[in-house]
């Protein structure tokens, strides 16, 4: 309790932020805060609902590669459930009004479950370099692997945002008072190790991955377009595929870097002086992500939009595009298959070939890539 009350005394030395308002910023200010959370968690909790709405609904998109999608969506609506709806509450009475204790559930909570939805975008990549570049060979994703990187997101998540209820670092209130984050404005070395291994695990490990995963990803598919280039439209879908990942990793950064660069300045230099509006930005940019990534991971994804809309027509839940055969062992990669599995990252149709008469009972024994039907 008492590193609780030094890093309350941190943020604002002569006002206590869970009694009332700090005076020296203007009511309206809040009222600002409060609508903005407002839209970001009603937009938020509407798209990632749906998302797991239409995946319980249509069986065909309940595949392995899926599974990680459907628990961003899961990470996503929690963040905007617990934080986003306290953050809109708090902002609306200008101070923590909850109490200390609360301040500390809310804290773990917002955390754990947006690093769970952090861990998910880097198993995603993996997942997807997993199936694209095959490096174990003829190992495909089955869904006891995608099962276990459920597991290791939930239980590596917890491992890392635990601690500071237990006593290694602190839960507290934020500068500008309505929320609460990890204690980044101790001076204590015991509690800056604690800063330094979260944002190295939670940060710059996930980030890593991400980048070497899609570069990996991109070269292998660059060099199957390349094979492919006498077909015309075969470079499509791996100009679709490098767009989407661009926008990834772009979307990744937006929402995370402001908030990991501040919890580095701000552990660096306890002593610094920010404007409590300032300091709130950070918070408000990881908050946006549980809005704009179910629309880059699912809504941009053709096949989901199908399903989308037939649910939305109220018409029976059907197979969209046909009931694809998942089973097939045989070992190798074919070139339709290599082309198949670029449509299936970048959600788009594959790009048909002309066929003759004899073969296409030959092509119903093509390997196809197991997320291939509706992926997210």
């Amino acid at each position: 309790m008492e590193s609780f009350e030094a890093a309350v005394n941190g943020v604002s030395r002569s006002e206590d932020p869970f009694s009332g308002p700090l005076t020296s910023i203007a009511p309206w200010n809040y009222r600002v805060l409060a609508a903005l959370m407002f839209v970001v968690t009603a937009v938020s909790l509407c798209e990632n609902f749906t998302v797991m709405l239409v995946t319980f609904r249509f069986k065909q998109l309940r595949q392995p590669l899926n599974y990680i999608i459907v628990n961003l969506s899961l990470a996503d609506f929690l963040v905007s459930l617990t934080g986003g709806t306290i953050s809109f509450l708090t902002n609306y009475h200008g101070y923590f009004f909850l109490g200390r204790w609360a301040c500390v559930l809310e804290g773990f909570a917002v955390t754990f479950f947006g690093i769970v939805a952090l861990w998910s975008l880097a198993v995603l990549a993996f997942e997807r370099f997993f199936v694209i570049c095959r490096p174990l060979g003829n190992i495909r994703l089955r869904g006891k692997h995608a099962a276990l990187g459920l597991l290791f997101v939930w239980t590596f998540s917890f491992i890392w945002t635990i601690p500071p209820v237990l006593g290694w670092s602190s839960y507290t209130v934020s500068k500008i008072g309505t929320t609460c984050e990890p204690n980044w404005y101790s001076g204590d070395v015991h509690d800056h190790t604690f800063i330094i291994m979260f944002f190295t695990t939670c940060f710059i490990f996930p980030l890593g991955v991400i980048i070497v995963c899609y570069c990996k990803l991109l070269r292998k598919l660059r060099k199957v377009s390349n094979t492919h280039g006498r077909l015309g439209n075969a470079r499509k879908p791996e100009r679709q595929v490098t767009r989407m990942v661009v926008v990834m990793i772009v979307a990744f950064m937006v929402a995370w870097t402001p908030y990991a660069a501040f919890s580095i300045v701000v552990t660096a230099l306890p002593s610094i002086h920010l404007d409590p509006r300032l300091a709130a930005v950070p918070a408000f940019f990881s908050k946006t992500a549980a809005v704009y990534n179910p629309i880059i991971y699912v809504f941009m994804n053709k096949q989901f939009r199908k399903c989308l809309v037939q649910l939305l027509s109220c018409s029976d839940v059907t197979v969209i595009e046909g009931n694809i055969n998942q089973t097939t062992e045989r070992a190798g990669m074919t070139n339709e298959s290599n082309t198949g599995e670029m449509s299936a990252i970048a959600g788009t149709v594959p790009p048909k070939t002309e066929e003759h008469p004899n073969e296409r009972s030959s092509c119903a024994q093509i390997p196809i890539p197991e997320n291939k039907v509706c992926p997210i």
